[in-house]
């Protein structure tokens, strides 16, 4: 009589009962395994089952043996715990850049990533719909397609697009195409930035990832940042008010002592910081020039002002001046 081929699988669907049906608070009994084992087809005797276990231990499963009034087994450590899977999840349906569907999708593979149990209550915890979303899954494989391009030092084109009065795509260029030198991909208030180099002009240009259309990698190496053009990703990100800022500036802001935590948390605890007196301190940070940046400040009122440089004042002070004729 041939034998029954899911006896081969014996193991693997031992393996897949321990991680999708228990976990610290729901265990299996022996004689529970054995009936699991037997919906699958395979039959199995105690000590088979015994020797099972305790070779996914030797592969390094984490099975628990608890002795109550009864003996159960039950997976301990799994590669993610929970609290990091909740972290994921809240990470996945908070993401704009994600579409509802694609979100959706990426929260149920998370949830086979522990038992049934726990997955259960990481579902429940999940408020996707009405969140504020990509329409397309575009920027999932641009932001593939853009990590091969860097990975293998490939230039890239693409076209680029805004929206018109109507909602509609517009193509920047008329529609050609753009070409560029990838360098690296940020993820920034809430969006992915494409951080190009252009040799011609020595400098870089940052491109929103979901604004980019039509994608090939091409065959030509990319443009080489000269050493004296050192780039450092957390340097250039950490200045970067806007991904679409202007001229690289140095400033002295003096702050009421009431904003040193939204100070830290802008430009990072190694920030420095003079004391002036008992409720004033002065900041010495590095800022690109542009609208967003005079925004960050205006939400502060009269508890921040620009110390240095003059011209920087005096362009802010222009910018409030524009605002306020609108009233």
């Amino acid at each position: 009589m041939a034998k029954n081929p899911n006896q081969k699988l014996k193991l693997l669907y031992l393996m897949q009962i321990f991680a999708k049906e228990t976990d610290e608070n729901h265990g299996l009994t022996m004689a529970d395994i054995l009936n699991r084992l037997d919906a699958e087809g395979v039959r199995a005797e105690r000590k088979s089952i015994y020797d099972d276990i305790s070779l996914l231990r030797e592969f390094g499963l984490d099975i628990i043996t608890r002795k109550t009034n009864t003996t159960e087994y039950y997976m301990g450590g799994r590669e993610f715990e929970y609290p990091e899977l909740t972290l994921l999840v809240d990470a996945v349906q908070s993401s704009k850049f994600l579409t509802e569907r694609k979100s959706k999708a990426l929260i149920e593979k998370l949830e086979t990533l522990t038992s049934k149990y726990e997955a259960g209550l990481l579902h429940k915890q999940v408020y996707v719909a009405g969140r504020v979303k990509m329409q397309n899954e575009s920027i999932y494989y641009n932001v593939d397609a853009i990590q091969h391009a860097i990975a293998s030092k490939k230039k890239i084109r693409f076209k680029y697009y805004d929206y018109d009065m109507e909602k509609n795509k517009a193509a920047r260029k008329g529609g050609d195409f753009y070409y560029a030198s990838p360098v690296g991909l940020t993820y920034i208030d809430e969006y992915y930035y494409l951080i190009t180099y252009y040799a011609k002009h020595d400098d870089f240009v940052n491109y929103r990832v979901d604004r980019m259309t039509n994608i090939d990698i091409l065959d030509e190496p990319v443009d080489r940042v000269p050493p004296n053009k050192s780039f450092d990703m957390a340097e250039y990100c950490s200045r970067q008010f806007s991904m679409f800022g202007g001229e690289d500036t140095r400033v002295q802001l003096e702050f009421d002592k009431s904003l040193m935590n939204p100070i830290i948390d802008r430009f990072g605890k190694d920030v420095r910081v003079e004391k002036i007196d008992e409720d004033t301190a002065r900041a010495y940070v590095a800022i690109d020039r542009s609208n967003v940046f005079f925004g960050w400040l205006t939400q502060f009122g009269d508890l921040i002002r620009i110390a240095s440089p003059a011209d920087l004042a005096q362009e802010y002070k222009a910018f409030l001046k524009k605002i306020a004729g609108l009233y």
